[in-house]
């Protein structure tokens, strides 16, 4: 019995000892990182949409959370979680552009470990237009195997479930934010971004990419995702050094006919703010700071 006791606790404890990423100065990580602040950048965006290049905005908030394991939620009381918590950053982007005379409005949320080794937990997506509104998440399960859901006002998608396994696009901005290196290289199978399945009413599937890292200047690098296919590419730019902000990107599709659609989003601002308390009117000057139209 006491053997058995004791196997159990052995067990347990290399169960409960969990990867940790490596190369990363977690020091310097959790300096900027959990000062109890976010970071908000926002863009010039360049949305190509039903064939022609929209003008418009896009903004990318990063900031770390308490957050579940089971539930895949922010924790409310992380301090009596124990084990269920984990920390995680999570990163909401947003585009909005107008279209003739109604607007898009799409926003994205990934939530990936800082420490543990672990891919990204979960990726939510909504779309709004005057048209109607539709709502994606992928949820992880293990290993890189994820349950997803999608409600849309389209009849074709209707409601669904459905399985996918493979690296999360959505997932490269927040592994770029912990650290570059976390960032896989050459061949891997990948999940397009939820917001170009959006678009592109794709199936969800994953593709074979290459994924490779190139120093555009002296102190800047670019992560480029170029798939299978041939209709997409991904650049990311980024910062050399730490804390490695994402100063724009681009999405190359292109069509059937051979047409390319260039989607772009140059940085105009940027700010590490509590944003959460500054909600009085009196605070709507941060906007100017940060060019939000």
């Amino acid at each position: 019995m006491k053997t058995s006791i004791a196997v159990f606790l052995i067990f347990l404890g290399f169960a409960c000892n969990r990867p940790q990423r490596e190369n990363v100065d977690f020091k310097e990580w959790g300096d900027y990182w959990f000062q109890g602040k976010a970071e908000i950048n926002s863009y010039k965006l360049t949305q190509y949409r039903y064939g022609e290049a929209r003008e418009g905005e896009a903004v990318l908030i990063f900031v770390t959370e308490d957050f579940s394991r089971k539930k895949h939620l922010k924790l409310d009381h992380p301090n009596e979680a124990g084990r269920d918590k984990i920390s995680v950053l999570k990163m909401n982007q947003t585009r909005e552009f107008v279209t003739g005379i109604y607007p898009y409005h799409m926003m994205l949320s990934a939530f990936t470990p800082t420490k543990e080794a672990s891919q990204g937990l979960k990726f939510t997506a909504s779309s709004q237009e005057w048209c109607g509104q539709s709502f994606t998440q992928l949820n992880l399960k293990s290993g890189n195997d994820y349950k997803g859901e999608l409600f849309s006002y389209f009849e074709e998608e209707g409601e669904k479930s459905f399985s996918i396994e493979g690296i999360a696009e959505d997932d490269l901005w927040n592994l770029i934010r912990i650290n570059p290196n976390q960032v896989p290289k050459g061949s891997v199978m990948m999940m397009p971004s939820l917001i170009y399945q959006r678009f592109s009413h794709s199936d969800f599937i994953a593709e074979e990419v290459f994924i490779r890292a190139l120093d555009i200047s002296e102190n800047r690098s670019q992560l480029e995702v170029t798939y299978s296919s041939g209709n997409r590419v991904l650049k990311i730019n980024y910062e050399k050094q730490f804390p490695y902000q994402i100063l724009g990107w681009e999405e190359e599709h292109t069509n059937n006919n051979g047409d390319k659609e260039l989607t772009k989003a140059e940085r105009k601002g940027t700010k590490v703010i509590d944003y959460w308390n500054r909600k009085a009117i009196e605070d709507e000057f941060l906007r100017d700071e940060l060019k939000l139209n």
